[in-house]
């Protein structure tokens, strides 16, 4: 049974926010990626088009998510589907960390406004 240890999890920083990702093909997992996402506050992480679903849920704290063009206030407990395809943005206007959960699917890749293509390790 694979089980992986908070210790065991692998930590990667980008645009201000650190994810610590659980399941990934590296873990074991063969479909699907998880992970916690902690944003600090004043951090607004760059829009990004997806190319898988995610579901973000909301742990602690609020944030302002930017859906293709759409901005909602979600506060712990709400979560957010963003589907393949949509353009999201993240912003923390609080003066305290906010923490998420993240799930998708393997093979997850963003690509920013100027067409820089990323391949997110913690969701790979």
């Amino acid at each position: 049974m694979p089980v992986i240890r908070s210790s065991d999890a692998v930590t990667h920083e980008i645009h201000g926010a650190r994810f610590v990702s659980y399941a990934t093909p590296r873990t074991g997992s063969k479909e699907l990626c998880a992970w916690r996402g902690e944003i600090p506050a004043g951090t607004k992480a760059p829009a990004h088009t997806v190319n898988r679903e995610e579901i973000f849920h909301l742990l602690i704290g609020d944030l302002l998510i930017t859906l293709d063009g759409h901005t909602e206030r979600i506060s712990a407990g709400d979560t957010v589907i963003v589907p393949s395809g949509a353009t999201l943005a993240v912003e923390n206007p609080t003066g305290h960390t906010a923490v998420s959960w993240v799930t998708t699917s393997v093979g997850l890749e963003a690509e920013l406004a100027d067409g820089t293509r990323i391949t997110p390790p913690w969701a790979n």
